[in-house]
């Protein structure tokens, strides 16, 4: 037996917990990518990990890390206070 590629959205509902209808607006919004084919949507397994917050892609691990750096060089003398407390 083949191993599926893609994912529907039923089945990304139920693996996210959430209503079909809420995984079909994250599709929607585009906050899920998404191949559509024909009347319905497939989401392709490589990208399920990232969808449940377990892997990062490049560029997400790159924007998290530049609002680290901002945020240590705007608000650092007040973390070290903070962290003596």
């Amino acid at each position: 037996m083949a191993k599926k590629e893609f994912m529907s959205i039923p089945e990304l509902a139920k693996l996210l917990g959430i209503s079909r209808i809420a995984a079909y607006k994250k599709v929607k919004k585009g906050e899920i990518k998404a191949k559509k084919i024909g009347r319905s949507y497939a989401i392709p397994f490589s990208l399920i990990l990232g969808i449940q917050g377990k892997s990062l892609a490049e560029t997400d691990r790159k924007q998290i890390d530049a609002a680290v750096k901002k945020t240590v060089n705007e608000y650092g003398e007040v973390l070290k206070l903070l962290g003596k407390e």
